[in-house]
C-alpha cells in the first residue's frame, strides 16, 4: 500500500472512530437527561439507520407523520431554537416569521456542535447546551410520536404532551396545513 493511501485510510479510520464516539456520547446524554429527571422511558436502539423521516417510519412501522423531527434554526437576532414537528410537515415561512422573526436552518456541522447530536439523531433531550424548544401543533394529530434519541438509530415513543412537559417546550403553529 502506498504511503498516501495508508495515511488516508488511517485518517478515515480515526474519523470513523470520532463519529462513533460522538454518537455514543450523544445517546448517553439523552439517557442521562431522562435519568436525572427520574423519567422511565425506553430508548429504542435499532440495527438500522433511522436518520430520515422515511427510514424512521419504515423501521418503526408507522406513517411518516408520526415521526417527530427536530429542526434547528438560527434567528436573525442570534438565538438558536429547536422546532419539533410531525415528520411529514413543512415549515410555513410566513407562520415561522410571525412566531420568531426571520431565521434560517442551521447547517449540518452547526447542528451537531450546538445540539451535541448528529444530524439524523437530533432531539430536544440531552442537549449540549440549553436551547428553547418549541413543539408545532401538528404533533397533536397523534397520541404518540417517535422522536430521535441522540443517534441515527435510536428513538423513543412519547406523547406530545409529555414531550412538551419534560422539555419545557412552548406550543407554536409554524407548519403548513396539509
Amino acid at each position: 500500500m502506498r504511503r498516501a493511501n495508508y495515511v488516508a485510510c488511517l485518517i478515515s479510520s480515526c474519523l470513523d472512530f470520532a463519529s462513533i464516539y460522538t454518537i455514543a456520547m450523544s445517546l448517553q446524554s439523552v439517557k442521562d437527561f431522562f435519568s436525572s429527571r427520574h423519567i422511565d422511558i425506553e430508548i429504542i436502539e435499532l440495527p438500522v439507520s433511522t436518520a430520515t423521516v422515511a427510514l424512521a417510519a419504515e423501521a418503526h412501522n408507522v406513517e411518516p407523520g408520526q415521526i417527530a423531527k427536530t429542526l434547528a434554526f438560527k434567528l436573525n437576532d442570534g438565538r438558536v431554537v429547536l422546532v419539533v414537528a410531525k415528520g411529514d410537515a413543512r415549515i410555513d415561512n410566513k407562520k415561522f416569521k410571525d412566531a420568531f422573526g426571520k431565521g434560517k436552518m442551521l447547517g449540518l456541522e452547526e447542528v451537531a456542535d450546538i445540539t451535541g447530536h448528529p444530524v439524523g439523531g437530533v432531539c430536544p433531550f440531552g442537549l449540549a447546551s440549553p436551547l428553547p424548544v418549541y413543539l408545532d401543533v401538528s404533533l397533536k394529530t397523534y397520541n404518540e410520536v417517535i422522536p430521535a434519541a441522540g443517534s441515527v438509530n435510536s428513538a423513543i415513543r412519547i406523547s406530545p404532551e409529555k414531550m412538551a412537559d419534560i422539555t419545557q417546550a412552548e406550543w407554536v403553529n409554524v407548519c403548513q396545513s396539509l
